[in-house]
């Protein structure tokens, strides 16, 4: 287990690299942002001369270089937008891209278990039915449309909870939800479909002709069995848990990493993209190894060799 963890750190390493020369490159082929930086009525000597300092007149390979040699340093560059580094103003708002990320991961999964055990339990009944095609309707529905229908209920008609904003849990609530939708269904699908398999198998049988208590049967062994699978599906949902913060964070004005990437991106502040880009890829990369230490914890015969 120790041999694997290291081994695992240590393709950490090219794998962040491959992530700052696709970053970049895409970064490069954006454009010059020199012209967003100065007034509109600036000279093509201005414009030339804050190019050359900032060193964007150099070849790709050479700006590559400087930005790698920085990034070794902690140093993502300065946001001309808010005049400070990238990188701490970055690290100021992940917390709000957290709290809004485990509370719908804590919805998603606290909804999901339950709908999936019971769906599979009662399969082909109308309740089955029902919970099928409320998983494949969560799924289906986009993160924004479902933001603003949500804003459009409880906010604005109902008046019970704030449209945008952080601090309360009342403001948590909505972009959690809609966050957490599209997650649950996932989750709930899959787990629906390994537990049918898993309750058909031989030693349920048994299990269930030796008297044992069919709720007993169902999470002590069956459950159990599937949560290998549901560790890889909540794992891989990672990515589009910060995938939907991008919509989700703007719809409800969360001040969290989305919002932030997003007005970067609009504004062509390339330092808070780079540095946005590459803590989300950290985020990602910690959540497949957490997994796979709950692989080995679960099931003690998984051998990392």
């Amino acid at each position: 287990m120790g041999l694997f963890l290291l081994k695992r750190l240590a393709q950490i390493i090219p794998v962040l690299l491959i992530i700052s020369f696709i970053v970049f490159a895409l970064v490069f082929i954006a454009g010059n942002p020199v012209a967003l930086m100065l007034p509109d009525d600036a000279s093509q000597e201005d414009i030339a001369q804050l190019t050359a300092s900032l060193g964007l007149d150099k070849p790709f390979i050479v700006q590559y270089g400087h930005y790698l040699l920085n990034l070794i340093q902690g140093d993502f560059g300065e946001s001309f937008r808010y005049s400070t580094s990238a990188l701490p103003l970055v690290l100021e708002r992940l917390p709000a891209t957290l709290e809004l990320a485990i509370a719908a991961m804590i919805i998603a999964v606290t909804v999901a278990i339950p709908l999936g055990i019971w769906s599979a339990t009662q399969q082909n009944t109308p309740l089955d039915l029902l919970a099928s095609g409320g998983a494949v309707l969560g799924k289906a529905m986009p993160n924004f449309w479902l933001g603003i229908m949500l804003i459009l209920l409880f906010s604005v008609t109902l008046g019970w909870l704030p449209v945008s904003g952080r601090g309360t849990f009342a403001h948590l609530l909505l972009p959690a939800i809609t966050l957490a939708t599209g997650i649950a269904a996932e989750i709930t699908r899959l787990l629906r479909s390994n537990m049918i398999e898993i309750l058909n198998q031989d030693y349920i049988r048994t299990a269930k002709s030796k008297g044992i208590r069919n709720l007993f049967v169902v999470y002590k062994h069956a459950f159990r069995n599937s949560l290998i699978p549901l560790i890889t599906i909540t794992a891989l949902q990672t990515s589009t848990v910060v995938g939907g913060t991008l919509i989700t964070e703007t719809v409800f004005s969360w001040p969290g990493l989305g919002q932030l990437l997003i007005q970067a991106v609009n504004t062509r502040d390339m330092a808070i993209v780079q540095a946005c880009v590459f803590v989300i890829a950290i985020l990602v990369i910690l959540m497949n190894l957490l997994a796979d230490i709950l692989y080995r914890l679960l099931d003690p015969r998984i051998k990392y060799d």
